[in-house]
């Protein structure tokens, strides 16, 4: 297996063209290809530099004529989630022509965007790529070919990543976007940079209420964290 990271820039992508003029960014949370239909459904998170900026983003999408379907699921401050079904690209249509597959989620922000891509081979890598080239702009921004040894690794500590995953999607917009604010000004540093107060006033609500939310926040991870280390402790299966 070859897993490539590309930074893509497509020309028939919605989330790309509202991110090249609107201050917002998608982050794929959950994405899933329809071969009978040729389209993508995808639940994104959405952050926009501001709430106005995030309401500009929103309706610029949801009237891009190449958006299929688009549902607003919910929306606190400058974040939001969305459910959206949009046609196959011209990009998506050659990874899988090829024998490429998509390994992790999206992230698209200033008009291009970061896929990450599995390929079987060498061959298929290549023929991929070069195909992309001709009417896309990308770069290769990282590529591994990791040994039988650690694909096995990751498979056997899987279970436990997929937990802390699950530990992230339990968090609403507004705790997840508390505890990364928290964790960026050095609220959890010692000594802090950053205290209650001025998480507060950045958020424009109560002490009380940013100090529910980082509680909440870290209840939620610590817990998964927990147990992600349970299953890391169980012993595995031994290899035939």
């Amino acid at each position: 297996m070859i897993d490539t990271t590309l930074d893509m820039e497509q020309y028939d992508c919605p989330f790309i063209d509202t991110t090249a003029d609107h201050d917002v960014s998608f982050a794929a949370v959950q994405w899933e290809f329809d071969t009978a239909t040729e389209s993508l459904e995808t639940r994104m998170v959405v952050e926009g530099g501001d709430r106005h900026a995030l309401a500009d983003g929103l309706v610029a999408l949801r009237d891009h004529d190449q958006m299929a379907e688009y549902e607003l699921l919910r929306k606190t401050g400058g974040v939001a989630q969305i459910r959206t079904v949009i046609d196959e690209t011209a990009a998506m249509s050659t990874v899988r022509d090829n024998g490429g597959y998509i390994t992790g989620p999206f992230y698209i922000a200033d008009g291009s965007e970061l896929w990450h891509v599995g390929f079987d081979d060498r061959e298929a890598e290549d023929a991929t790529l070069a195909r992309l080239d001709r009417r896309n702009e990308f770069d290769v921004v990282d590529r591994e070919e990791p040994e039988l040894p650690e694909l096995q690794e990751f498979v056997q500590n899987a279970g436990a990543a997929m937990t802390l995953v699950e530990g992230c999607r339990d968090l609403s917009p507004v705790e997840r976007q508390t505890l990364e604010t928290a964790a960026s000004e050095g609220y959890f540093e010692s000594p802090r940079s950053a205290t209650l107060g001025s998480l507060a006033d950045e958020f424009d609500v109560s002490k009380p209420a940013v100090s529910k939310n980082l509680r909440r926040g870290q209840r939620k991870m610590l817990q998964r964290v927990v147990d992600a280390l349970e299953e890391l402790d169980e012993p595995q299966e031994p290899t035939p």
